[in-house]
């Protein structure tokens, strides 16, 4: 699991978008148990708390469930909600380029501020 804890996206957000990651690659699949609070915050160095908050978040969405007294597993649909999810924040990329747009950005000007914003991304990921 790759988290920058120098980073400006918030540990528990990182933890998320790692698992997230892992189900839609295959890694972890419908059924799999995710690592206990305790061997994950030991794994990664992070406080049991962050990785508590992510794993409530995750159950949130849907993407996992607890079995009480065995763990923490994939939900059989976590791709999908994954998926669905993501078209959600694609949804709100054309709102968004539309509403630029309208305000007179050219269409080179807003690829370049998402070019931008990658490029941050990917040095502050580092």
């Amino acid at each position: 699991m790759n988290i920058n804890k120098l980073g400006r996206t918030p540990i528990y957000m990182q933890i998320i978008d790692e698992i997230e990651k892992e189900i839609l690659a295959g890694i972890l699949k419908p059924m799999d148990q995710l690592p206990s609070v305790r061997a994950l915050s030991v794994e990664i160095s992070i406080n049991p708390n962050t990785i508590q908050k992510a794993y409530t978040e995750l159950e949130h969405k849907g993407i996992c469930y607890t079995s009480p007294g065995q763990g923490r597993f994939v939900a059989a649909d976590a791709q999908e909600k994954i998926k669905i999810g993501k078209l959600g924040i694609i949804a709100e990329v054309n709102r968004l380029v539309t509403e630029l747009m309208a305000a007179g950005m050219s269409l080179e000007e807003i690829f370049e501020a998402v070019r931008a914003e990658h490029l941050k991304k990917e040095i502050d990921e580092k």
